[in-house]
Parts: structure tokens; C-alpha cells; sequence
């Protein structure tokens, strides 16, 4: 293995939109969950993380659905103070710094990259590129997406592992022919990577 591709949101750092959504709460008469289904169940969260759709348009729509009374200001930052670190992935990164190439590899918009790029900013240091599908036009479990990350990874698929939380990219990493972990906390994604023969000593 040459290099090790990370997914972010629940592998890096944890995430839960209703964070968000408990904070806007008293600004509509909307329950989370019904704002929740609004925006992260419909098409809005697909046209911002492809970059169709920028992040002012995305945050005006987005009060438009959830009917705020509260200003757009107070909204970004809401939306974007999500993430929490994971101590499992992140203690593990720097001991892989130096053997092996890191990128990241994430469904993201501007919002949200830009916050956890710099709360994470010390960790994120030890990766060599990241691919942000809204930088990129693509998403998982797009193929277009894993070719971002092949020609990010300098390396033939077969010598690249992609560590996700969900099950249909890792689907689509192993079409692509990279090897493929499903992520889920407390799992021995340490073992794991050592039956690749990712070296963690």
C-alpha cells in the first residue's frame, strides 16, 4: 500500500446536523426533524456539495425552508458548528505520516470545509491533498469522484486503501479497483489497515 485515503465527516471528525438544527430552533415554528427531512433529505445538500450551488444561495434557500426569523450571519455560523474530533482516526494519522501518502476524500461544501478545515487544521496538516467534491463537481459514490482521489493519491488503485462510513463509497472505491474499509467507531480499523499490510508500527 502507498497511500490511504480518508472519508471526513464520521471517520476524522464526527458530525450531527441537529446541532445545528437545535440552535435555530427558536427562530421557526419548524420541528428539526421537519427541517432536517427539508434540507438534508432533498435535493439542496446534493447541489452544494457538487459546488452547484453557492454557499450564499444554499444558506438563503435554506432560511427560506426553515421559515428563520434569524439573520443569514447566525445561520452560517449555526450550520457550520457540527464536527467534534474522533480520537480513533485521529490519534492513528500521524503514526501513518511518512510511510504512506494521505488524502482526504470528502462530501462537503464550502460551509462546512471551511470550518472544519481550520478547527482541524494541526490534524488535517499531515495530509498531502484533499478532494472536496464541491471543488472538484463530483460526489461519492460518483467514479468521477475516485478518480480525483486516484490522481490525488499518485498511486494505481491497488495500492491505495479508502477508509469510509458509508457502505455504498466503499461500494464505489472497490468498482474503482482501491481497496475499501467500512468505518465504524471501535471496530479495529487498526487491524484492519494491518491485514492490508499498511505498516502502523
Amino acid at each position: 500500500m502507498k497511500t490511504i485515503i480518508f472519508d471526513f465527516g464520521n471517520v476524522v471528525g464526527f458530525f450531527d446536523h441537529y446541532r445545528a438544527l437545535e440552535k435555530l430552533k427558536p427562530f421557526t415554528s419548524l420541528s428539526p426533524q421537519e427541517m432536517f427531512a427539508s434540507v438534508y433529505q432533498g435535493p439542496l445538500e446534493d447541489q452544494v456539495e457538487r459546488g452547484l450551488l453557492s454557499s450564499a444561495a444554499f444558506l438563503r434557500r435554506a432560511r427560506e425552508l426553515w421559515q428563520l426569523r434569524c439573520n443569514v450571519e447566525f445561520l452560517a455560523h449555526a450550520v457550520a458548528d457540527i464536527f467534534w474530533k474522533n480520537p480513533e482516526v485521529c490519534d492513528l494519522i500521524p503514526r501513518l505520516k511518512g510511510r504512506y501518502r494521505l488524502v482526504l476524500g470528502s462530501n462537503t461544501n464550502a460551509i462546512h470545509a471551511r470550518r472544519y478545515l481550520s478547527q482541524f487544521a494541526e490534524l488535517l496538516r499531515h495530509f498531502d491533498a484533499l478532494v472536496l467534491s464541491h471543488e472538484v463537481g463530483t460526489r461519492k459514490p460518483d467514479s468521477d469522484f475516485f478518480h480525483h482521489c486516484q490522481r490525488a493519491a499518485r498511486a494505481k488503485p491497488s495500492e491505495c486503501v479508502f477508509v469510509d462510513d458509508m457502505p455504498a463509497n466503499i461500494d464505489g472505491a472497490r468498482a474503482c479497483g482501491f481497496h475499501g474499509i467500512v468505518y465504524q467507531p471501535n471496530d479495529g480499523l487498526a487491524d484492519q489497515l494491518r491485514a492490508l499490510g499498511v505498516d502502523l508500527a
